[in-house]
């Protein structure tokens, strides 16, 4: 409470506190107690040490077998299903239903493809960059095609193979969270294209550093439970560069570009809701108290920070609406993302109440100042969510769950701090970076938006071929 207290007045500034640093006590070492002998002839006492028994060579304890947990496997297949289910058809008709008409299939192929494609490239090499190696900042070939990935490995409690599916609808999910920047205007094969390499020189070498154990920013003892960094701030940076690279979409600001089915994007902000426990409570791997803890707190930050941005929109718009209630639950989510393993239900409110007031500003006063078409607000929604959940996560992390996770910290507060910027900083400019030079090249080959004509014809038709009557 009283690290509560303290974090909750540091808060507004970010930035200050003491830190808590753990360690185990050392055991003490026995006492032998000696016996007193008393010679009853002489009428005077003596004491006499007992007699040392001669040691006795200890039998070293079997190692204890590894072997699967049925009840942990059974959680993360079932998480599996769920992260997968955020994606298609979750995120497909969140992004479907806000875009116009004659784009709406080309919307959804956008995630439909990503689980397509990244599927193969993950079993492929991504896996292998991601999280074989001994390198600080990227995996190794060692792995690829899951070469050395046995039938019977493990990976913890849970086999291995659960393990790479597990982390392969992350990175799907993170591909097709960048598609909402782009809508309406890139070519479908140059998006192939990009998703392509974006997995193997981006999405992998991030993941690598936040979640390998030989990562620099694991090492570092950075603080991502389930993506801040790795899956929503790296998403959102890609969806800007992408955005500005395209340009602006052909009429905006004299043209009506307003959702066409908003039931769509409801439905599937509810599927993104609900999958988002697999996402986050699966990050556990495990079906325990942890997990448990980390639903409990993605459903207060999700309500929290839905509550916080329908309460300001009311305030400035005089209405609060359907897509900001569903916009709100989505900034939540992302929020408490790096922070559902660490925190607290109180930290988690807190949380989501912030990132539902400082998303909103990103969508809005943010996205004109930015002066890009980010057309359904990838950046707004997702980078500024993760940045602000990955620096609170470094306040209002929980010294209980630290400790009981055993989980490693820098040595003080404000080093945890530091540890939680850094990464940030790091994510941001390395997306930003790459992303650019993997578009640029993509550009000058093959070029990445289509034409007036097929703009003005609508993506459906122009680039599929179908379209909604």
């Amino acid at each position: 409470m009283k690290k509560m207290l303290m974090a909750l007045s540091l808060s507004g500034a970010l930035l200050g506190g003491s830190a808590v640093v753990w360690a185990e006590d050392a055991a003490s070492t026995p006492v032998t107690e000696h016996a007193v002998a008393v010679d009853t002839t002489t009428a005077s006492t003596e004491i006499v040490a007992a007699e040392a028994p001669a040691p006795v060579e200890a039998t070293p304890a079997p190692a204890a077998e590894a072997k699967v947990d049925t009840g942990d496997t059974a959680w993360v297949l079932v998480s599996t299903a769920l992260v997968l289910l955020m994606t298609i058809p979750g995120l497909a008709l969140f992004y479907g239903g806000m875009v116009r008409k004659k784009n709406v299939l080309s919307t959804m192929m956008f995630s439909l493809s990503a689980a397509i494609l990244v599927s193969l490239i993950w079993v492929t090499v991504g896996y292998s960059l991601a999280f074989s190696g001994s390198g600080a900042y990227v995996g190794d070939l060692a792995k690829a095609m899951l070469n050395g990935v046995a039938f019977d490995a493990l990976t913890g409690t849970i086999p291995e193979s659960l393990f790479v599916i597990f982390q392969m609808t992350f990175a799907i999910i993170t591909v097709a969270i960048i598609s909402g920047s782009i809508a309406d205007r890139m070519k479908y094969s140059a998006f192939m294209a990009f998703i392509a390499v974006w997995v193997i020189l981006v999405y992998a070498p991030i993941t690598h550093w936040v979640w390998a154990a030989d990562g620099w920013l694991f090492k570092a003892g950075a603080l991502d439970f389930a993506g801040g960094t790795v899956v929503h701030i790296n998403a959102g940076v890609a969806g800007l560069v992408a955005a500005y690279m395209l340009g602006k979409r052909t009429g905006l600001g004299r043209e009506s570009m307003a959702p066409h089915n908003l039931t769509l994007t409801v439905i599937g902000a509810s599927l993104i809701w609900v999958g988002w426990f697999g996402f986050n409570g699966g990050s556990a791997l495990g079906a325990g108290a942890r997990a448990g803890m980390a639903i409990l707190v993605t459903q207060v930050a999700a309500a929290a920070a839905a509550f916080s941005w329908l309460i300001v929109e009311r305030v400035i718009r005089g209405k609060a609406s359907v897509l900001g209630g569903a916009s709100g639950a989505v900034a939540g989510l992302v929020v408490i993302t790096p922070a559902a393993g660490f925190v607290g239900v109180g930290g988690a409110l807190i949380m989501g109440l912030i990132g539902g007031v400082v998303c909103f500003w990103g969508i809005t006063a943010l996205k004109r100042l930015l002066k890009a078409d980010d057309a359904l607000d990838a950046f707004g929604l997702h980078a500024v969510g993760g940045i602000v959940g990955a620096i609170l996560t470094g306040i209002f992390y929980s010294d209980e769950i630290i400790k009981a996770a055993n989980v490693a910290l820098a040595p003080t507060f404000a080093g945890q701090l530091w540890v939680q910027i850094e990464g940030v900083l790091a994510t941001m400019a390395y997306s930003a970076i790459v992303t650019f030079i993997i578009l640029k090249v993509i550009d000058l080959v093959i070029g990445i938006r289509v034409s007036a004509d097929d703009e003005r014809m609508g993506l459906d038709l122009s680039q599929h071929g179908e379209r909604i009557e």
